[in-house]
Protein backbone atom coordinates (compact mmCIF):
# COMPACT_ATOMS: atom_id res chain seq x y z
CA UNK A 1 0.00 0.00 0.00
CA UNK A 2 2.78 2.39 1.01
CA UNK A 3 6.42 1.90 -0.23
CA UNK A 4 9.02 2.64 2.35
CA UNK A 5 11.42 5.02 0.64
CA UNK A 6 14.37 3.56 3.09
CA UNK A 7 14.94 6.38 5.67
CA UNK A 8 15.96 5.34 8.90
CA UNK A 9 16.47 7.23 11.90
CA UNK A 10 20.38 7.32 11.42
CA UNK A 11 19.88 10.14 8.88
CA UNK A 12 18.02 12.35 11.70
CA UNK A 13 19.34 12.68 15.20
CA UNK A 14 16.32 11.64 16.73
CA UNK A 15 17.61 11.64 20.49
CA UNK A 16 18.43 15.47 19.80
CA UNK A 17 15.42 16.24 17.93
CA UNK A 18 13.75 14.93 21.01
CA UNK A 19 15.52 16.65 23.44
CA UNK A 20 14.35 20.01 21.57
CA UNK A 21 10.58 19.51 22.77
CA UNK A 22 10.53 19.60 26.63
CA UNK A 23 7.20 17.99 26.92
CA UNK A 24 8.62 15.07 25.93
CA UNK A 25 10.15 14.53 29.07
CA UNK A 26 7.48 13.89 31.42
CA UNK A 27 5.36 11.17 32.51
CA UNK A 28 1.56 10.40 32.04
CA UNK A 29 0.39 7.75 34.23
CA UNK A 30 3.77 6.72 35.52
CA UNK A 31 4.39 6.11 31.90
CA UNK A 32 6.49 8.25 29.77
CA UNK A 33 4.66 9.76 27.12
CA UNK A 34 4.30 8.49 23.71
CA UNK A 35 2.55 11.50 21.85
CA UNK A 36 0.27 10.24 18.99
CA UNK A 37 -2.07 13.24 18.66
CA UNK A 38 -0.23 15.39 16.18
CA UNK A 39 -2.82 15.60 13.63
CA UNK A 40 -4.83 17.17 16.71
CA UNK A 41 -2.21 19.85 17.52
CA UNK A 42 1.79 19.19 17.58
CA UNK A 43 4.09 19.63 20.59
CA UNK A 44 6.47 22.86 20.60
CA UNK A 45 10.60 22.93 20.24
CA UNK A 46 12.30 24.95 22.81
CA UNK A 47 12.94 27.60 20.37
CA UNK A 48 9.37 28.92 20.18
CA UNK A 49 9.11 28.72 23.68
CA UNK A 50 11.50 31.05 24.30
CA UNK A 51 10.79 32.93 20.96
CA UNK A 52 6.81 33.57 23.28
CA UNK A 53 8.93 34.55 26.42
CA UNK A 54 11.36 36.62 25.14
CA UNK A 55 8.50 38.73 23.64
CA UNK A 56 6.72 38.89 26.95
CA UNK A 57 9.92 39.27 29.04
CA UNK A 58 11.88 41.86 26.76
CA UNK A 59 9.71 43.37 23.70
CA UNK A 60 5.55 43.28 25.02
CA UNK A 61 4.05 46.31 23.13
CA UNK A 62 1.48 47.15 20.30
CA UNK A 63 2.39 46.58 16.57
CA UNK A 64 1.80 49.09 13.87
CA UNK A 65 0.60 52.28 16.33
CA UNK A 66 3.88 53.70 17.93
CA UNK A 67 6.61 55.78 18.09
CA UNK A 68 8.69 54.45 21.08
CA UNK A 69 11.44 51.74 20.92
CA UNK A 70 9.50 49.12 21.92
CA UNK A 71 6.57 49.49 19.40
CA UNK A 72 9.05 49.49 16.82
CA UNK A 73 11.27 46.96 17.50
CA UNK A 74 8.31 44.61 17.54
CA UNK A 75 6.59 45.83 14.79
CA UNK A 76 9.77 44.51 12.58
CA UNK A 77 9.85 41.35 14.22
CA UNK A 78 6.39 40.72 13.46
CA UNK A 79 6.76 42.30 10.08
CA UNK A 80 10.13 39.47 9.75
CA UNK A 81 7.70 36.66 10.75
CA UNK A 82 5.24 37.78 7.58
CA UNK A 83 8.40 37.56 5.37
CA UNK A 84 9.20 34.52 7.23
CA UNK A 85 5.84 32.93 5.85
CA UNK A 86 6.16 33.95 2.62
CA UNK A 87 9.04 32.63 1.82
CA UNK A 88 8.10 29.43 3.18
CA UNK A 89 4.76 29.02 1.32
CA UNK A 90 6.44 30.74 -1.56
CA UNK A 91 4.51 33.37 -1.80
CA UNK A 92 5.24 36.17 -4.59
CA UNK A 93 3.92 39.17 -2.20
CA UNK A 94 4.38 39.15 1.84
CA UNK A 95 1.29 41.55 1.83
CA UNK A 96 -0.84 38.11 0.53
CA UNK A 97 0.02 36.54 3.98
CA UNK A 98 -2.95 37.34 6.27
CA UNK A 99 -2.63 36.60 10.34
CA UNK A 100 -5.86 35.25 11.53
CA UNK A 101 -6.44 32.68 14.49
CA UNK A 102 -6.42 29.75 12.71
CA UNK A 103 -7.47 27.74 9.74
CA UNK A 104 -10.87 27.80 10.75
CA UNK A 105 -10.85 31.42 10.90
CA UNK A 106 -9.29 31.43 7.50
CA UNK A 107 -11.84 29.53 5.98
CA UNK A 108 -14.37 31.39 7.35
CA UNK A 109 -12.93 34.94 6.25
CA UNK A 110 -12.86 33.59 2.64
CA UNK A 111 -15.92 31.85 2.72
CA UNK A 112 -17.64 35.58 4.20
CA UNK A 113 -16.36 37.94 2.29
CA UNK A 114 -15.89 35.88 -1.40
CA UNK A 115 -19.49 35.23 -0.74
CA UNK A 116 -20.92 38.26 -0.30
CA UNK A 117 -18.98 39.76 -3.49
CA UNK A 118 -19.54 36.55 -5.51
CA UNK A 119 -22.23 34.10 -4.37
CA UNK A 120 -25.74 34.44 -5.38
CA UNK A 121 -28.88 32.51 -6.19
CA UNK A 122 -28.34 29.22 -8.07
CA UNK A 123 -24.72 28.99 -8.30
CA UNK A 124 -22.76 25.97 -6.97
CA UNK A 125 -19.77 25.20 -3.90
CA UNK A 126 -17.86 22.45 -4.20
CA UNK A 127 -16.29 20.23 -0.86
CA UNK A 128 -15.18 17.20 -1.05
CA UNK A 129 -16.14 14.21 1.14
CA UNK A 130 -13.22 13.60 3.25
CA UNK A 131 -13.35 18.00 4.46
CA UNK A 132 -12.84 18.63 8.24
CA UNK A 133 -16.19 20.66 9.48
CA UNK A 134 -14.08 23.43 9.78
CA UNK A 135 -14.49 23.28 5.42
CA UNK A 136 -17.44 22.37 5.42
CA UNK A 137 -19.89 24.23 7.42
CA UNK A 138 -18.59 28.14 6.30
CA UNK A 139 -19.67 27.03 2.79
CA UNK A 140 -22.81 25.30 4.01
CA UNK A 141 -23.39 29.00 5.83
CA UNK A 142 -23.06 31.28 2.71
CA UNK A 143 -25.35 28.77 0.71
CA UNK A 144 -27.85 29.22 3.17
CA UNK A 145 -27.39 33.10 3.09
CA UNK A 146 -26.98 33.57 -0.82
CA UNK A 147 -29.23 30.52 -1.67
CA UNK A 148 -26.18 28.66 -3.65
CA UNK A 149 -26.01 24.68 -3.52
CA UNK A 150 -23.51 23.02 -1.99
CA UNK A 151 -21.96 19.96 -3.85
CA UNK A 152 -20.29 17.30 -2.70
CA UNK A 153 -17.37 15.58 -4.56
CA UNK A 154 -17.20 11.27 -3.40
CA UNK A 155 -14.72 9.22 -2.48
CA UNK A 156 -13.65 5.77 -3.25
CA UNK A 157 -13.71 3.04 0.02
CA UNK A 158 -9.99 3.48 -0.47
CA UNK A 159 -10.23 7.26 0.83
CA UNK A 160 -9.53 8.70 -2.62
CA UNK A 161 -11.54 11.44 -4.74
CA UNK A 162 -12.89 10.12 -7.76
CA UNK A 163 -11.56 12.70 -10.34
CA UNK A 164 -13.85 11.47 -12.81
CA UNK A 165 -16.46 12.98 -10.57
CA UNK A 166 -14.81 15.86 -9.55
CA UNK A 167 -14.29 16.72 -13.19
CA UNK A 168 -18.10 16.46 -14.12
CA UNK A 169 -19.04 18.65 -11.37
CA UNK A 170 -17.07 21.24 -12.62
CA UNK A 171 -19.81 23.60 -14.24
CA UNK A 172 -20.44 27.07 -15.45
CA UNK A 173 -22.32 27.26 -11.89
CA UNK A 174 -19.38 26.23 -9.78
CA UNK A 175 -17.85 29.50 -7.88
CA UNK A 176 -15.61 28.30 -5.93
CA UNK A 177 -13.86 25.10 -4.97
CA UNK A 178 -12.42 24.42 -1.07
CA UNK A 179 -10.56 21.17 -0.86
CA UNK A 180 -8.32 20.05 1.66
CA UNK A 181 -4.07 19.28 1.02
CA UNK A 182 -4.01 16.00 3.44
CA UNK A 183 -7.61 14.65 5.19
CA UNK A 184 -6.62 14.86 9.25
CA UNK A 185 -8.61 11.23 9.10
CA UNK A 186 -7.79 9.24 6.39
CA UNK A 187 -4.04 10.83 5.71
CA UNK A 188 -5.01 10.91 2.00
CA UNK A 189 -2.69 13.24 0.00
CA UNK A 190 -4.99 14.62 -2.92
CA UNK A 191 -3.44 15.84 -5.92
CA UNK A 192 -4.08 19.25 -5.33
CA UNK A 193 -1.95 20.94 -7.96
CA UNK A 194 -4.29 18.51 -10.57
CA UNK A 195 -7.20 18.95 -8.89
CA UNK A 196 -6.69 22.68 -9.18
CA UNK A 197 -5.28 23.16 -12.90
CA UNK A 198 -8.65 21.28 -13.70
CA UNK A 199 -10.67 24.08 -11.84
CA UNK A 200 -8.91 26.56 -13.14
CA UNK A 201 -9.78 25.57 -16.87
CA UNK A 202 -13.08 27.01 -16.07
CA UNK A 203 -11.53 30.07 -14.04
CA UNK A 204 -12.97 28.54 -11.02
CA UNK A 205 -10.69 30.14 -7.92
CA UNK A 206 -9.95 26.99 -5.48
CA UNK A 207 -9.36 27.42 -1.49
CA UNK A 208 -7.04 24.50 0.21
CA UNK A 209 -7.31 23.59 3.58
CA UNK A 210 -3.62 23.14 4.41
CA UNK A 211 -3.87 22.72 8.06
CA UNK A 212 -2.69 18.80 7.72
CA UNK A 213 -0.01 19.09 5.30
CA UNK A 214 2.31 22.36 6.48
CA UNK A 215 4.03 20.30 8.98
CA UNK A 216 4.70 16.86 6.22
CA UNK A 217 5.29 18.65 3.64
CA UNK A 218 6.92 21.42 1.20
CA UNK A 219 4.09 23.79 0.20
CA UNK A 220 4.77 25.97 -3.21
CA UNK A 221 1.47 28.03 -3.41
CA UNK A 222 2.92 29.48 -6.93
CA UNK A 223 3.65 25.92 -8.02
CA UNK A 224 0.20 24.40 -7.31
CA UNK A 225 -1.12 27.82 -7.92
CA UNK A 226 -3.37 28.02 -5.10
CA UNK A 227 -5.77 30.83 -5.06
CA UNK A 228 -6.44 30.51 -1.18
CA UNK A 229 -4.40 28.57 1.10
CA UNK A 230 -4.70 28.23 4.85
CA UNK A 231 -3.14 26.38 8.01
CA UNK A 232 -3.07 26.76 11.87
CA UNK A 233 0.37 27.32 13.43
CA UNK A 234 -0.48 25.05 16.56
CA UNK A 235 -0.06 21.66 14.10
CA UNK A 236 3.31 23.29 12.73
CA UNK A 237 4.74 23.23 16.04
CA UNK A 238 3.70 26.66 16.90
CA UNK A 239 1.57 28.21 19.06
CA UNK A 240 -2.54 27.99 19.55
CA UNK A 241 -4.38 31.18 18.16
CA UNK A 242 -2.36 31.68 15.23
CA UNK A 243 -2.97 30.95 11.87
CA UNK A 244 -2.66 32.04 8.16
CA UNK A 245 -4.75 33.05 5.08
CA UNK A 246 -2.84 33.44 2.05
CA UNK A 247 -4.42 34.49 -0.89
CA UNK A 248 -3.61 35.64 -4.58
CA UNK A 249 -3.36 39.33 -4.70
CA UNK A 250 -5.81 39.66 -7.19
CA UNK A 251 -8.66 37.87 -5.02
CA UNK A 252 -7.64 39.70 -1.50
CA UNK A 253 -7.94 42.77 -3.43
CA UNK A 254 -11.24 42.28 -4.55
CA UNK A 255 -12.76 40.54 -1.89
CA UNK A 256 -14.12 42.53 0.87
CA UNK A 257 -13.04 43.29 4.39
CA UNK A 258 -13.82 40.12 6.71
CA UNK A 259 -13.92 42.47 10.43
CA UNK A 260 -13.75 46.34 10.53
CA UNK A 261 -11.83 48.19 13.49
CA UNK A 262 -8.51 49.39 14.51
CA UNK A 263 -5.54 48.98 12.11
CA UNK A 264 -8.03 48.22 8.94
CA UNK A 265 -8.45 51.65 8.04
CA UNK A 266 -6.87 54.13 5.98
CA UNK A 267 -9.15 57.60 7.07
CA UNK A 268 -12.59 57.44 8.84
CA UNK A 269 -15.57 59.87 8.75
CA UNK A 270 -18.75 59.82 10.29
CA UNK A 271 -20.10 59.83 6.29
CA UNK A 272 -17.73 57.13 4.83
CA UNK A 273 -14.23 54.95 5.53
CA UNK A 274 -11.50 54.18 3.44
CA UNK A 275 -10.04 50.73 4.29
CA UNK A 276 -6.52 50.25 4.60
CA UNK A 277 -4.30 48.11 1.73
CA UNK A 278 -3.11 44.42 2.00
CA UNK A 279 -2.51 43.03 4.60
CA UNK A 280 -3.81 45.32 7.06
CA UNK A 281 -7.43 45.47 5.04
CA UNK A 282 -8.19 41.90 7.07
CA UNK A 283 -6.23 42.20 10.11
CA UNK A 284 -8.52 44.05 12.51
CA UNK A 285 -7.18 44.57 16.49
CA UNK A 286 -4.33 44.18 18.19
CA UNK A 287 -3.05 40.88 16.72
CA UNK A 288 -1.77 37.55 18.59
CA UNK A 289 1.60 39.22 18.45
CA UNK A 290 3.68 36.54 19.88
CA UNK A 291 1.69 34.10 17.83
CA UNK A 292 3.44 35.57 14.54
CA UNK A 293 6.76 35.27 16.03
CA UNK A 294 6.34 32.01 17.47
CA UNK A 295 5.05 30.54 14.19
CA UNK A 296 8.17 32.12 12.25
CA UNK A 297 10.34 30.38 15.08
CA UNK A 298 8.69 27.49 14.28
CA UNK A 299 8.91 27.49 10.53
CA UNK A 300 12.89 28.29 11.04
CA UNK A 301 12.96 25.07 12.92
CA UNK A 302 11.48 22.50 10.69
CA UNK A 303 12.98 24.20 7.85
CA UNK A 304 16.91 23.67 9.75
CA UNK A 305 15.38 19.74 9.59
CA UNK A 306 14.23 19.81 6.15
CA UNK A 307 10.42 19.00 5.46
CA UNK A 308 12.35 16.41 2.94
CA UNK A 309 13.99 14.67 5.57
CA UNK A 310 10.36 14.76 7.74
CA UNK A 311 8.72 13.72 5.16
CA UNK A 312 10.61 10.25 4.83
CA UNK A 313 11.57 9.90 7.97
CA UNK A 314 7.48 10.07 8.51
CA UNK A 315 6.56 7.59 5.80
CA UNK A 316 8.68 5.09 7.81
CA UNK A 317 6.66 5.51 10.90
CA UNK A 318 3.70 5.50 8.44
CA UNK A 319 4.98 2.11 7.01
CA UNK A 320 5.86 0.34 10.18
CA UNK A 321 2.74 0.84 12.00
CA UNK A 322 0.40 0.14 9.52
CA UNK A 323 2.21 -3.38 8.98
CA UNK A 324 2.27 -3.87 12.38
CA UNK A 325 -1.65 -2.34 12.83
CA UNK A 326 -2.07 -5.29 9.95
CA UNK A 327 -1.28 -7.72 11.89
CA UNK A 328 -3.35 -7.84 14.75
CA UNK A 329 -6.54 -9.77 14.29
CA UNK A 330 -10.11 -7.01 14.30
CA UNK A 331 -8.06 -4.37 13.08
CA UNK A 332 -9.31 -2.38 10.21
CA UNK A 333 -7.64 0.50 8.76
CA UNK A 334 -10.04 3.42 7.50
CA UNK A 335 -8.22 5.25 4.51
CA UNK A 336 -5.61 3.08 2.57
CA UNK A 337 -4.70 5.50 -0.54
CA UNK A 338 -1.81 5.03 -2.18
CA UNK A 339 -0.43 8.42 -1.19
CA UNK A 340 -0.60 9.00 2.60
CA UNK A 341 0.80 11.11 5.19
CA UNK A 342 1.75 9.99 8.68
CA UNK A 343 -1.84 9.01 10.40
CA UNK A 344 -4.05 5.94 10.24
CA UNK A 345 -7.75 5.68 11.26
CA UNK A 346 -8.29 2.02 12.54
CA UNK A 347 -11.25 0.20 14.33
CA UNK A 348 -11.65 -2.86 16.45
CA UNK A 349 -14.21 -5.41 15.31
CA UNK A 350 -16.45 -5.14 18.27
CA UNK A 351 -14.76 -2.57 19.84
CA UNK A 352 -15.76 1.17 21.21
CA UNK A 353 -12.75 3.54 20.08
CA UNK A 354 -13.15 5.51 23.58
CA UNK A 355 -12.62 2.53 25.15
CA UNK A 356 -9.13 1.72 23.45
CA UNK A 357 -7.84 5.15 23.75
CA UNK A 358 -8.84 4.76 27.29
CA UNK A 359 -6.85 2.53 28.44
CA UNK A 360 -3.77 3.97 26.10
CA UNK A 361 -4.00 6.47 27.90
CA UNK A 362 -3.58 4.81 31.40
CA UNK A 363 0.01 3.21 29.93
CA UNK A 364 0.77 7.04 28.91
CA UNK A 365 -0.06 6.47 24.91
CA UNK A 366 -2.00 9.80 23.74
CA UNK A 367 -4.51 8.90 20.48
CA UNK A 368 -7.23 10.25 19.44
CA UNK A 369 -10.43 8.84 19.29
CA UNK A 370 -13.86 9.91 17.95
CA UNK A 371 -15.11 11.49 14.42
CA UNK A 372 -11.88 13.63 14.12
CA UNK A 373 -14.70 16.55 13.11
CA UNK A 374 -15.36 14.68 9.64
CA UNK A 375 -19.13 13.13 10.75
CA UNK A 376 -20.23 12.96 7.12
CA UNK A 377 -17.29 10.72 6.51
CA UNK A 378 -17.99 8.35 9.24
CA UNK A 379 -21.24 8.53 7.37
CA UNK A 380 -19.46 7.19 4.20
CA UNK A 381 -17.58 4.25 6.19
CA UNK A 382 -20.88 3.47 8.47
CA UNK A 383 -18.77 3.65 11.18
CA UNK A 384 -18.99 6.00 14.29
CA UNK A 385 -15.67 6.65 14.78
CA UNK A 386 -12.11 5.30 15.05
CA UNK A 387 -8.84 5.41 16.93
CA UNK A 388 -6.13 8.22 15.06
CA UNK A 389 -2.63 8.02 15.92
CA UNK A 390 -0.11 10.18 14.20
CA UNK A 391 3.02 10.71 13.88
CA UNK A 392 5.40 13.53 13.69
CA UNK A 393 9.42 13.28 13.36
CA UNK A 394 10.14 13.04 17.03
CA UNK A 395 8.66 9.98 17.27
CA UNK A 396 10.30 6.58 16.85
CA UNK A 397 9.57 3.05 15.96
CA UNK A 398 10.11 1.95 19.68
CA UNK A 399 6.94 4.25 20.34
CA UNK A 400 5.14 2.31 17.73
CA UNK A 401 6.30 -0.96 19.26
CA UNK A 402 4.48 0.38 23.00
CA UNK A 403 1.90 1.05 21.22
CA UNK A 404 0.82 -1.63 19.24
CA UNK A 405 1.74 -3.75 22.45
CA UNK A 406 -0.99 -1.70 24.50
CA UNK A 407 -3.11 -2.30 21.82
CA UNK A 408 -3.02 -5.73 22.02
CA UNK A 409 -3.51 -5.60 25.88
CA UNK A 410 -6.50 -3.10 25.49
CA UNK A 411 -8.13 -5.34 23.32
CA UNK A 412 -7.29 -8.44 25.55
CA UNK A 413 -8.78 -6.52 28.02
CA UNK A 414 -11.74 -5.55 26.88
CA UNK A 415 -13.29 -8.66 24.59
Amino acid sequence: MIESKNITEVQLDIEKIRADFPILSRKVNGKPLIYFDNGATAQKPKSVIDAIGNYYSNQNANIHRGVHTLSQEITVAYENARSTIQKHLNAEHAHEIIFTKGTTDSINLVASSFGKKFIFQGDEILVSAMEHHSNILPWQQVCEERGAILKVIPINKEGELIISEYKRLLTDKTKIVALTHISNTLGTINPIEELIALAHVKNIPVLVDGAQAVPHTNVNVQLISADFYVFSGHKLFGPTGVGVLYGKEKWLTEIPPYQVGGGTIKTVTFEKTEYADLPLKFEAGTPHIEGGIGLAAAIDYVNKIGLNNIAAYENELLVYATEALGKINGVKIIGTAKEKASVISFIVDGLHPFDIGTILDQLGIAVRTGHHCTQPLMQFYGIQGTVRASFAFYNTKEEIDLFINGLERAIKMLN
